[in-house]
Parts: structure tokens; C-alpha cells; sequence
């Protein structure tokens, strides 16, 4: 479902990773483990598409990938139906109740986005990959904001996700119960990456 062969990864025109190679195949989950800066971020934009890699290649399928950053993307004048709706309707996928129910967010659906909570803003945000239709989720951080309950709830529609045939890529320091493999970045970090010094994975994006 994706496969990453030899891939360099760069920020700001440096090589930040170099020589990482795996597979993910479908119901397969894999952590990417290393410390702040380490390289996760500029991994997981680089196979989602949101930047070329320097050299390596990705093969997934087209379209196939989900992403979800560190910003939660909602428009905070609708509510949280709308916000589901609107990204339902972009992807083709239409039905936004399992989205809803998976994450909790029935009794809010009619609430505006500004006026949720952090925590809740971020199930909002999660609950879209639900609606997106991909096969692939390549996921940073996702339960920042996230307390217990609501981490459980993650953990459970990424199970489901991947009982379906799904694949989901996740850079995390948490422990999620996950069946999943660990790939630590550290190994792959490049030579001028640690020449250079500095933090590279600063990014904020939304989800696309």
C-alpha cells in the first residue's frame, strides 16, 4: 500500500534524512519514534507530497494519502457537521455519521468550531480522516490536546481503520495500543542535518 525506497528527505534545502526504506501493507500500522527535530515531520510531508524528496521514490497509491499536521484546519464559523460536510463533499464520500459517532462529536454537531474546546477542536479534526476515503493515513502528533478518553477514541478508529484494509503511518511518543511497528528516524538523520544543527520539523500545517 506504500512503499518508500531509499528516500532523502530535505528542509530548507539541507538533507535532514537520507536512506530510509519500508512497506506498509494494508491493516499494517507503523510508529515513527525520534527525538524533537529528528526528522518526522519533514518525513511524513515528504510522503504525503506536500514536498519532493531529494532522491528515493514513493510508491502509493494516487490520492491515496491522508495527512493530518500539528493545526486542526477548521473553519470556526461552522459547526462541526458543516466542517464534516464540507471536507464529505470534497472527497465524494458523503456520509458523515460514522465520522460523528467514532469520535464522539454527535451531542456538538451543531455547535460552531470557534466555540469547541481544544481538545474537541482536535477530535473535529481527527474525525475527518473518516471522511476522506483514503486508504493511507500519515498522521503527526494527533493526540496533542487529546486526553484520555479522547486518545482511546483515536486509538479505536485507527483499529478500525485498519481492520478495514487501511494503513496508517503515525510519528508519536504515545503509547496508543496499537499492533504496530516502530521505526526510529534517528538512524537516518543525514550528516549536514547534524552539521547544520537547529530544529526541522517546525511546520504547522492543517490537514489535507
Amino acid at each position: 500500500m506504500l512503499t518508500v525506497h531509499d528516500l532523502t528527505c530535505t528542509r530548507g534545502g539541507l538533507p535532514v534524512l537520507s536512506g530510509v526504506s519500508f512497506t506498509l501493507a494494508a491493516g499494517e500500522a507503523l510508529v515513527l519514534r525520534g527525538p524533537n527535530g529528528s526528522g518526522k515531520t519533514t518525513l511524513l510531508r515528504t510522503i504525503a507530497g506536500l514536498q519532493p524528496p531529494l532522491t528515493g521514490r514513493i510508491d502509493a497509491p494516487e490520492g491515496g494519502i491522508a495527512y493530518g499536521a500539528h493545526a486542526d484546519g477548521l473553519k470556526a464559523t461552522l459547526s462541526v457537521a458543516e466542517n464534516l460536510a464540507f471536507w464529505a463533499g470534497i472527497y465524494g464520500t458523503g456520509d458523515i455519521a460514522p465520522a460523528l459517532d467514532a469520535f464522539d462529536l454527535g451531542a456538538l454537531q451543531t455547535r460552531a468550531a470557534g466555540a469547541l474546546s481544544a481538545g474537541q477542536k482536535r477530535r473535529l479534526g481527527l474525525a475527518r480522516l473518516l471522511v476522506t476515503g483514503r486508504p493511507v493515513w500519515a498522521l503527526d502528533e494527533p493526540t496533542v490536546s487529546l486526553d484520555t478518553a479522547s486518545v482511546g477514541l483515536f486509538a479505536a478508529a485507527v483499529r478500525a481503520h485498519l481492520d478495514g484494509g487501511g494503513a496508517a503511518i503515525i510519528a508519536t511518543h504515545i503509547d496508543l495500543g496499537l499492533d504496530a511497528r516502530v521505526l526510529d528516524v534517528t538512524p537516518f538523520r543525514s550528516a549536514a542535518r547534524a552539521d547544520a544543527g537547529g530544529d526541522f520539523d517546525d511546520f504547522d500545517e492543517a490537514f489535507l
